[in-house]
């Protein structure tokens, strides 16, 4: 669930990063860039915050590139076991 809400608020926030930098962010630029893309791919016709973006996310969470999934594991954003537990959880 943690893994499931930090990838929905990075996808947010990256969202926000392909048009205008916001001027503070908790997403290092790293994590921006990474997942930019993933985001645009899965769920670039859903609104920032919007419920039809969390449910969006979550089903593509497993479809994640590595890019992103290792920006946000090296961020802080989520962990490896947590990462580690959903691929081992999805088979």
């Amino acid at each position: 669930m943690v893994y499931r809400c930090l990838l929905i608020a990075a996808f947010a926030f990256a969202c926000l990063a392909g048009g205008a930098q916001a001027e503070s962010s908790r997403y290092s630029k790293a994590v921006q860039d990474s997942c930019v893309n993933d985001y645009k791919r899965y769920c670039g016709e859903y609104g920032i915050e919007t419920n039809a973006l969390r449910v969006c996310m979550d089903k593509a969470g497993h479809s994640l590139s590595k890019v992103c999934v290792n920006a946000l594991v090296a961020s802080g954003e989520v962990s490896r076991a947590e990462v580690e537990r959903r691929k081992k959880a999805r088979h």
